[in-house]
Order: structure tokens, then sequence, then C-alpha cells
């Protein structure tokens, strides 16, 4: 493969053209998604680290199978996460009819940003504010904990958000809502005081 020159300035656009005239630049695509869209799955699924690269590789391969189908009017990364999107979601049912789930960490950044989005008391401890986030973020519906990390902690946009899955803008705005809601009503459940 020879190595194409300034590939950081490329745009994805033009990564695609590569990557389909030759499917070694394929490879630029990867190594420019693979961090976003394993941190994604991880966020996501908070599996085990292998298992996440599992699903990565398998979305890697469906975004090669596809490539000549991708609609230039979606952003590349849009589209990527839609597939990550429904990947992950797979993965989820077939963990489930197996009678498994998928639970949920947080690090110290979603922790901050969680805080400031639904107004939490800043002043509990990062360790106590960790587990019962965890608690109720496991509680949640995978839908609703899907928006609340793509819109707060992948921060993307209505936009984005729609593109990734599949719905239209005002329902992403109403699922948001509707999470935010969920977050609250366990917390309330939970009897947990975050505020």
């Amino acid at each position: 493969m020879a190595k194409i020159q300034n590939i950081d300035t490329k745009t994805d656009q033009e990564l695609i053209k590569l990557a389909i005239k030759n499917p070694d630049n394929f490879l630029y695509l990867m190594k420019r998604y693979e961090k976003p869209l394993l941190k994604y799955i991880l966020r996501l699924t908070n599996i085990n680290p292998e298992d996440a690269e599992d699903i990565l590789q398998e979305v890697f391969i469906k975004i090669y199978q596809n490539l000549n189908d991708y609609n230039a009017s979606l952003k590349f990364s849009s589209w990527a996460y839609r597939i990550t999107h429904n990947q992950v979601i797979s993965n989820w049912r077939k963990l489930k009819s197996r009678g498994q789930d998928f639970s949920f960490d947080l690090d110290e950044s979603i922790i901050n940003i969680l805080v400031d989005e639904f107004e939490i008391e800043k002043n509990l401890e990062n360790k106590i504010l960790k587990k019962q986030i965890y608690k109720i973020f496991n509680k949640m519906d995978i839908k609703y904990r899907e928006v609340l990390i793509l819109k707060f902690i992948e921060e993307k946009n209505y936009k984005e958000i729609s593109d990734i899955i599949k719905k239209p803008q005002g329902t992403v705005a109403t699922l948001i809502n509707r999470a935010k809601k969920q977050f609250k009503d366990i917390a309330k459940e939970l009897q947990i005081n975050l505020i």
C-alpha cells in the first residue's frame, strides 16, 4: 500500500473515494474512526474491551461492504455511528435472548456532563455519585440511554442523532426529553436524591 500524503487533511469523502479505488486505503478510515467508535460501544454497553473490539470489527466489515452504497448526503461519521448503533443493538438482542444484559460504566467526564445537564448536586462525592448514576443508567431503557450518550457524551447534534438512529429530529427531541424524565423517575424510584 502506497502511503497517501497529508492523510490528516483528507476529508472523509476523499478517503472513501480512495478506499473504493484501492481497498488497502480503507485502513485510513478505520484509523480515523477506531477510537471514537470503540468508545461509543464501550459507553453504550460496558462489555469487556475484547468483546467491544469484536463488535467494532463487525462494524468495520459492514462499513467496508456497504461503502459503495454510502449516501453522501449524510455525514460519514453519522453513517458509521448508525452502523455501530445497529450492531450494538443486534448484539444486545442476542445477549438478552440468552438472559444476559449490558451494563453501563461511567468515567469522570461522563459524570461531569451529567451533573451539569441534570443539575445534580456537585458537592456529592464522585464515588457515591458514580454509583448512583450507574444504578440509574442500568435501569434505563437502552433507547433512552443511547440518546443521552449520543447527545451529552458523544456531543452529537439532533440531525446527527436523527441520522444515526433513523428517527426524525422531532422524535429525537422527544426521546431526549423522555430519557431525562426516565432518568429522574428512576432516581426517585430508587430513592436516590441527586439534587
